[in-house]
């Protein structure tokens, strides 16, 4: 052979070599080109993904597929038919949220695979890649050889590239209310055990892995966040490590109470399985991934929706002073203690006022249908109290407690909505305390998804927003549902009135993790912080630390002021008792802050240690920063480069007082106001569990020179 001819052949297989490539692999890049990800099949049949940030591997090769019920492994032995890309770009505006406006750009890839075998069954996989991300999902069309299908198993692994530092919570199928355990990679599942749950825990005895997100950092300080979204008729995700596989860990199901996973019929689709990645922890908290997977809004009406502030008949509980039941004569939701609430709400410009334990029932909590969610207690007048409440432009906050009795909720809810609804309530706080019924029923199963999606449908039917506590956690469906305003789903301010508590590093945690999934009904705003004044007057709900522990708090006075920016809810509670907030100059600060924002930015913070975010109010020049630490004091410094150039502003801080320390020392508040502009530099000084607040309004007529 001629070397002129070898040369001709080499140049042929070299130009056909990307064309051979493209019909059997799928490669991806990021719009701005910082992310790669490659798709294909092994030589078995086994489909196959990997992600690259610039030079670091983010997931290396790592299998996918799932296990149907009666016909076997839905994960090998497949071949590929077709590779089709496209790329999307929009820009949309929520109706609520962190920021106006939010970019969705990203570019797709899919899988269109066949098994080799007789049955021939057909699966697509679906890739997405965003500049702050990756996600995938399984698409599997209808076809003769599939119709109703039980997913015993979903097998999607990701083998990441190293044993990166972890901020997570055991796999409770019920609930998330844990403290966030930092341990390498590699030990997670470990030395979670069953007494790690809560008292909403249903029949689970161990825990393998994690629930999402879970969050990592690499040695290079890459930030890697793990989770899924759009879950809509499917069971949540946990993920469990892969034995024998080094920096694995492949999804776990919610199971029925059979074993059964997932049961539907094709053509179906599952949740997007999600990779989030920054170079900062900050940068996780500013992707937009999870709504823009998401469906835009199906609502047609959407006028009743509006975020609020709120106080409530509630604290007073969870400190033992009044109870949600009359029984022992120290109840809580009577006519003439809701007027008080009313008066203070609108004395302040609180829109809402939260009422719990007006319904009869709480006396039976664990015999069936005992809340029937529209019978109300003696001593309590719902009509007259919504027409006293409009009169003074203060709305009830309606709310229903299940005990985990989902068919009675279902069976009531058309009643239960239509009540609220002809007292012009626009606002409900659902809850589920206590084991599903029927038993062997989980929270976060298939199950549970339904229900949730069920109320959350039937609250739109009745023009009524909610927000959910022991839900299912957060995906990203507010896009589709802006109704859903927020959830709890993590370990909150109650537990700080008759138990151990949350250490300081736990609310800076919950930036980095929980609330990567959407907004968080944490309920800040404790002033009375060392529980003085009620003789410690707790004695029922934890069982796990103890009936007769008392509460402690572990923050300073004004890190709960800083909660209002970080912690993010457009349903935001004002959650201590009025008398607390009388008189007090830092309760202004609550008064003030926004629930709704044109702009969000991070401006520095490392998980579990400190964070300090700004926010600017929806339609205004007016910023808010909250900063807070754990429990170490901290020294940071504050550029203001993100305040427009041509104004001048007047700045209002909320500061941990000299000597503040959040066990010593927690209520010390300094308040200073100065004059601030762009170019400005601020030291911000948190003490020990501290924190500092911050507005700063453009000056104009009502914002004037502090001098």
């Amino acid at each position: 052979m001629r070397i002129s001819t070898y040369i001709q052949m080499l140049c042929v297989i070299c130009l056909l070599a990307p064309s051979l490539w493209a019909k059997t692999h799928l490669t991806l890049h990021s719009p701005d080109g910082a992310l790669l990800l490659q798709a294909g099949l092994t030589k078995r049949g086994e489909p196959w993904y990997r992600l690259v940030h610039g030079k670091e591997a983010v997931i290396k090769r790592s299998q996918l597929g799932m296990t149907l019920k009666g016909s076997g492994p839905f994960r090998s032995n497949f071949k590929l038919i077709k590779v089709l890309k496209r790329q999307h770009k929009e820009e949309w505006t929520p109706l609520w949220g962190e920021t106006e406006k939010i970019k969705n750009h990203y570019r797709e890839g899919i899988l269109k695979l066949v098994e080799k075998s007789r049955a021939k069954r057909r699966m697509n996989i679906v890739f997405r890649l965003f500049n702050d991300g990756a996600a995938f999902c399984y698409k599997v069309p209808k076809q003769k050889k599939l119709g109703s299908v039980v997913i015993k198993g979903e097998h999607s692994q990701f083998k990441f590239a190293g044993d990166h530092t972890t901020w997570w919570i055991p796999s409770n199928y019920d609930t998330y209310e844990m403290i966030y355990k930092k341990t390498p990679l590699s030990h997670v599942g470990k030395g979670a055990k069953a007494s790690s749950s809560h008292t909403h825990s249903s029949d689970q005895k161990t825990f393998r892995g994690a629930n999402t997100p879970i969050t990592m950092r690499t040695k290079s300080g890459l930030h890697i966040s793990l989770h899924e979204a759009r879950l809509v008729d499917y069971a949540g995700m946990t993920v469990v490590p892969v034995k024998g596989a080094k920096n694995t860990l492949v999804s776990d199901l919610v199971p029925w109470p059979n074993g059964d996973c997932v049961r539907t019929k094709t053509p179906f689709r599952t949740p997007w399985r999600t990779i989030q990645v920054a170079k900062t922890a900050g940068g996780l908290v500013e992707s937009s991934l999870m709504v823009n997977l998401n469906d835009p809004c199906i609502l047609k009406d959407t006028a009743y929706i509006e975020p609020m502030k709120y106080i409530g008949i509630w604290w007073s509980m969870h400190l033992g002073i009044t109870t949600w039941g009359k029984k022992g004569g120290r109840h809580g939701a009577t006519t003439k203690e809701v007027k008080r609430y009313i008066d203070f709400a609108a004395n302040n410009g609180i829109r809402g006022v939260l009422v719990e334990g007006w319904n009869t029932g709480w006396e039976s909590w664990y015999s069936d249908d005992n809340f029937d969610f529209y019978t109300q207690y003696d001593d309590f007048d719902l009509a007259k109290l919504a027409r006293y409440a409009r009169s003074k432009g203060v709305e009830i906050v309606g709310h229903h407690e299940t005990g985990g009795q989902i068919a009675s909720y279902e069976k009531n809810l058309d009643r239960a909505f239509a009540l609220y609804r002809r007292h012009g309530i626009r606002a409900v706080k659902t809850g589920y305390a206590g084991k599903i019924r029927p038993k062997g029923v989980f929270h976060h199963s298939q199950q549970m998804v339904r229900h949730y999606r069920l109320v959350l449908e039937k609250a739109a039917k009745y023009g009524i927003m909610l927000d959910a506590h022991e839900p299912i956690k957060a995906t990203g469906l507010r896009r589709t549902f802006p109704n859903m305003m927020t959830r709890e789903g993590v370990r909150g301010m109650e537990w700080n009135a008759w138990s151990k508590g949350n250490p300081p590093s736990h609310h800076v945690n919950l930036v980095f993790t929980r609330m990567l999934s959407g907004p968080l009904d944490y309920t800040p705003g404790i002033f009375d912080l060392k529980f003085e004044r009620y003789g410690h007057q707790y004695r029922f709900w934890n069982e796990n630390e103890g009936l007769k522990t008392k509460g402690k708090m572990s923050t300073t006075l004004a890190k709960q002021l800083a909660m209002y920016v970080t912690l993010y809810s457009p349903m935001q509670m004002a959650a201590d008792l009025p008398e607390n907030y009388e008189g007090h100059p830092a309760f202004q600060f609550i008064k003030e802050v926004p629930v709704d924002w044109s702009e969000t930015k991070v401006l520095h913070g490392e998980v579990g240690e400190y964070v300090t975010i700004a926010r600017r109010g929806k339609g205004t020049q007016d910023w808010f920063v909250g900063s807070m630490t754990d429990q170490k004091a901290r020294r940071l410094t504050l550029p203001l480069d993100f305040l427009d150039k041509k104004r001048t502003y007047v700045a209002t801080f909320y500061k941990d007082g000299l000597l503040a320390h959040y066990r010593k020392n927690p209520l010390p508040v300094t308040v200073e106001r100065r004059m601030v502009k762009h170019s400005d530099r601020l030291m911000l000084r948190l003490a020990p569990g501290g924190g500092q607040a911050i507005t700063i309004r453009a000056v104009s007529k009502d914002h004037p020179k502090p001098y």
